[in-house]
């Protein structure tokens, strides 16, 4: 591994090591489908089928960059994250998408001050995280890409097709040394408060759907993020709390996810232990409830009702 020592001739890639190293955390990559799936559930808590992994790392080893869509709460950010995590042996990078996301505020800006008095140079440039994931062969997960303008994503679509980033300011084009450096966008096309991803996007990468897991495999998300904490849950109660979720699918505006199932649970339990009780009964799924599953004031008669259908108090 290299460190900022051998980049004093190159002052912009010595900043982003003296600012970025510790925080990717470098370890050996793993690059196996296999290993992959094992190390997602080992380190990160996560049930990922093969075949997506399968299907993300077919995507890299082409050079295509892949885009998650579903619904909030079924994983995508948390996926993607641990996928591009282990496939460069280093953190990932994770950019937020807002509608203000410019060049500036992922690949780097000059400083003001510096600026007026060294001018644009090396020396001025404050270096993003963009910038600093393709210079230390890093992974990025693009969050919830279509709250971006379609500039910004035809920006990012230009730097994975080639690899590489140019600052004219500076006279200098950076490339990609190695195969870590990775894009996986992450978007819900249900949610009417955002924009549409151009056809030219959409033709450029390699599409996965998320969908909310079959019951048996949302159980096991469960049992897997709860650790010891699942004895406190009877699996009665599981399946009530998983019957819940899943009417709510289909009737409240807001459709809670594996995420929210886990969260409740988590509550409950958490709930539960603070009570002194062996196991978490029917007040303490109640009163978790509506701290988790209300996420819009138009829901709380809907929700309402489904928990009091399956938690009478």
């Amino acid at each position: 591994m290299k460190t900022s020592e051998g980049f004093k001739e190159n002052v912009v890639e010595k900043k982003v090591y003296e600012t970025y190293l510790s925080i990717v955390e470098p370890f050996k990559p793993i690059r196996s489908v296999r290993g992959i799936v094992n190390r997602l559930r080992e380190d990160f808590k996560l049930i990922v089928s093969e075949k997506l992994v399968a299907l993300v790392v077919s995507a890299f080893l082409i050079g295509r960059p892949v885009l998650f869509e579903g619904p909030p709460g079924t994983g995508k950010t948390e996926v993607g994250y641990g996928i591009l995590t282990l496939w460069a042996g280093k953190r990932a990078f994770i950019l937020p998408c807002s509608e203000n996301y410019d060049e500036y505020r992922v690949i780097g800006d000059f400083h003001p001050l510096m600026a007026m008095k060294m001018g644009f140079t090396e020396e001025s440039f404050v270096p993003r995280p963009l910038l600093a994931a393709l210079v230390l062969d890093s992974g990025v997960l693009v969050d919830e890409i279509r709250r971006s303008s379609e500039e910004f994503q035809n920006m990012l679509l230009d730097i994975v097709d080639k690899r590489r980033i140019v600052i004219p300011e500076l006279k200098r084009v950076f490339k990609a040394k190695g195969e870590g450096f990775q894009v996986i966008f992450t978007s819900n096309p249900e949610d009417i408060a955002q924009g549409e991803l151009s056809d030219a996007f959409l033709r450029r990468v390699v599409r996965i759907k998320f969908t909310y897991p079959p019951e048996e495999v949302e159980k096991e998300i469960v049992k897997l993020r709860l650790g010891e904490d699942y004895r406190l849950v009877s699996e009665d109660n599981i399946a009530k709390i998983l019957a819940v979720i899943n009417e709510l699918r289909s009737k409240a505006l807001h459709k809670p996810g594996p995420a929210d199932t886990v969260a409740w649970t988590q509550m409950a339990a958490g709930l539960a232990k603070l009570r002194g009780k062996r196991k978490a009964d029917i007040k303490d799924f109640y009163d978790a409830a509506f701290s988790v599953l209300l996420k819009r004031s138009e829901d709380e008669d809907v929700v309402g009702m489904v928990v009091e259908k399956y938690f009478k108090r």
